[in-house]
């Protein structure tokens, strides 16, 4: 009788076996790479974020300048700045149709008799006040205008460079009549005093379209030094500037130099 042979696997099956369960060997995860720091910006970087910051300024400046060539102005910094200090100003806007036309004109006669033939810059003028000992201010009423509406009050080279940057800017956007109209819209008359028909109010209580010659002309005579000159209780100085702003502003009328802003 045949022996039957033992069930089971041979030693070498079983280690074959033992071998093909065992776990594959563990893959060590790859490492993150190290972020590297950015590197400083080069010439090239900070010569194009200069001409952007510049395109960027630049447009802010177009849109301020076309903006008030047809908007009301709100109000300006000196105006802002000064109603912090005060607490409140009078300031109240007006057409140019509600402003005299010999206040109009005797603004120009006071502060530039040459408004409607220059395109921002007197240069006699401002040859006639450095001979002075600059004693006189040369400013023609459109660089008055961009400082009183742009700018900051006092005397400094950077604020001089900016007025005569922005200057022949609002010469080529607004016209003329626009210029005098804000100019006269936002000058101050008195302390927290702004514009003529608060002027008017103020000093001589009517409206700025029904000021007389003579009232127009003593505004405009204290414009200068407003804060320091009384329009309702003029001094002898005060009341003869006013006298030659009055012929001023008649000869004005006379020979032409008022087309440029009448209606």
């Amino acid at each position: 009788m045949a022996k039957k042979k033992p069930s089971g696997s041979s030693p070498k099956k079983k280690r074959a076996a033992k071998k093909s369960a065992a776990p594959p060997p563990s893959k060590t995860a790859p490492s993150k790479p190290t972020p590297s720091k950015p590197s400083p910006p080069t010439p090239r970087d900070w010569r194009r974020m200069s001409r952007r910051a510049l395109w960027a300024l630049a447009g802010l400046v177009a849109l301020a300048i076309t903006a008030f060539a047809l908007l009301p102005v709100p109000a300006t910094p000196y105006q802002i700045s000064e109603r912090l200090r005060l607490g409140q100003i009078q300031y109240d806007w007006v057409g140019m149709d509600g402003i005299a036309p010999v206040m109009q004109r005797a603004a120009v006669a006071a502060e530039d008799a040459g408004y409607c033939q220059h395109w921002g810059f007197d240069i006699i003028a401002l040859r006639q006040a450095i001979d002075g000992g600059l004693r006189r201010g040369g400013s023609t009423i459109s660089q008055q205008t961009v400082k009183n509406l742009y700018l900051w009050q006092g005397r400094s080279w950077p604020r001089k460079a900016l007025e005569a940057a922005l200057t022949p800017l609002l010469e080529l956007v607004w016209t003329k009549r626009r210029i005098l109209h804000v100019y006269l819209n936002v000058i101050e008359f008195d302390e927290g005093v702004f514009g003529v028909q608060a002027a008017a109010q103020h000093y001589f209580g009517v409206d700025a379209a029904d000021l007389s010659a003579s009232q127009a002309a003593r505004l405009a005579a204290i414009l200068p030094d407003p804060k320091g000159r009384s329009a309702a209780n003029p001094s002898d100085f005060v009341q003869r500037r006013a006298n030659a702003i009055r012929d001023g502003a008649e000869t004005i009328r006379r020979d032409g130099r008022a087309e440029c802003f009448s209606g």
